[in-house]
C-alpha cells in the first residue's frame, strides 16, 4: 500500500475536500455550515482522498470546538485515525449526524461503522446517541399550557444553582461525563459556558415558577452559529412528574417565533425517554441522528 499524505487545506487545495463518497449525507447536512479552509484536513493516498475531516466554532473562535464532518473510505479506517490524531487541534468532541434510521440500511450502517472505528482508533469513544430535531412553521405552534409563570432573571447565580439541581438528577450523557470528573458544579458551570458562548442575548434566559412562586425549571432560547435553537430545557427534581417540561419547550418555541424565527433546531439524548416525547408533543420531527463520540485524553501527534 502507497504512503498516506495529510495535508491541511487551504483555498487552492479545498476542491480536494469534495473528491470523497457522500453515503452518510454530510454534504446536504452541512450545506449551510461555515469552515475555515484551513480547518478542513484530508488523508490523500496516491493523490486520491480517502478519508476527510473538518473541525468547527464560531468564526470569532480561535481554536475549533468540535469535529463535526468525519468521512473515511472503506478499509482506510487506519488513515482516517491517523488524519485526527495528527492534527494541530486537541478537540475533545467528535460528532457523527447520520440519516435517520441509518442502522436499518446496511451501506449506511457500515459507513458508521467504519467512521466509528477510525474514531476509536484515534482515542474517541462513544459517549451517547441523540436526536437532533428541527421545527417549522408548518409543524404549527405548539399550545401553551399556561400552567407556569416565566420571567427573565438577570443573576447567573440562579441559573447556576438551578443547573446544580437539575443535573443530580438527570439522564443527560454530557452531563453525568462532567458530574463523573468534577461533580455537579462542573456539570453546571459547563451548560453556563455553553449559554454564554451561544450569539443569543443574555436577556433571553428564563425562569419557570409555578403560581405559589417556586422555582420550577429553566429554559434557555438561543441562536447557535446557525440558527434559532432550543438551547436547555431543565425541570427541578421536586418539580418533576407534571409534564412540565412540555410547558417549557412550548415557551421556549414561542418566545423564538415572536422573534422571528422562520426554524428551530433542537436536540435530545435517544435514552432521554420522557423529553423525546415531549419534542414529539410539540411537534419537532427528527431531522437526523448523532452519534457524539469524546476522547478523555489528549490525543498524541503520530
Amino acid at each position: 500500500m502507497t504512503a498516506l499524505v495529510i495535508r491541511t487545506l487551504d483555498e487552492s487545495s479545498a476542491h480536494l475536500f469534495d473528491d470523497l463518497p457522500d453515503p452518510l449525507g454530510f454534504r446536504e447536512k452541512h450545506r449551510r455550515t461555515r469552515y475555515r479552509p484551513d480547518w478542513k484536513r484530508v488523508a490523500l493516498r496516491d493523490g486520491r482522498p480517502v478519508a476527510r475531516a473538518a473541525w468547527w466554532a464560531r468564526p470569532e473562535d480561535a481554536e475549533p470546538l468540535v469535529i463535526n464532518w468525519f468521512d473515511v473510505a472503506e478499509g482506510e479506517e487506519d488513515a482516517g485515525a491517523e488524519l485526527l490524531r495528527t492534527a494541530p487541534w486537541r478537540t475533545e468532541e467528535l460528532e457523527l449526524d447520520l440519516p435517520v434510521g441509518w442502522r436499518d440500511d446496511p451501506v449506511q450502517r457500515a459507513a458508521t461503522g467504519t467512521r466509528i472505528a477510525a474514531g476509536r482508533k484515534a482515542g474517541y469513544e462513544p459517549l451517547v446517541e441523540r436526536f437532533i430535531y428541527r421545527w417549522t412553521p408548518d409543524r404549527g405552534l405548539p399550545e401553551r399550557p399556561r400552567r407556569l409563570l416565566f420571567a427573565a432573571e438577570p443573576d447567573d447565580g440562579v441559573f447556576f444553582e438551578a443547573l446544580r439541581r437539575i443535573h443530580s438528577v438527570t439522564l443527560d450523557a454530557h452531563a453525568l461525563r462532567a458530574i463523573e470528573q468534577g461533580g455537579v458544579d462542573r456539570a453546571a458551570q459547563e451548560e453556563l459556558d455553553i449559554f454564554h458562548w451561544m450569539p443569543s442575548p443574555r436577556e433571553w434566559w428564563q425562569v419557570a415558577r409555578t403560581p405559589e412562586g417556586e422555582l420550577a425549571g429553566i429554559h434557555i432560547p438561543a441562536h447557535n452559529p446557525a440558527g434559532p435553537c432550543i438551547g436547555f430545557i431543565g425541570v427541578l427534581p421536586g418539580h418533576r412528574g407534571h409534564g412540565y417540561a412540555y410547558d417549557l419547550l412550548a415557551e421556549c418555541t414561542h418566545f423564538l417565533v415572536e422573534r422571528g424565527a422562520e426554524f428551530i433546531a433542537a436536540a435530545t439524548d435517544q435514552g432521554n425517554f420522557p423529553m423525546a416525547a415531549n419534542f414529539a408533543k410539540a411537534g419537532y420531527p427528527v431531522v437526523r441522528e448523532r452519534v457524539n463520540l469524546w476522547a478523555d485524553h489528549t490525543l498524541t501527534t503520530g
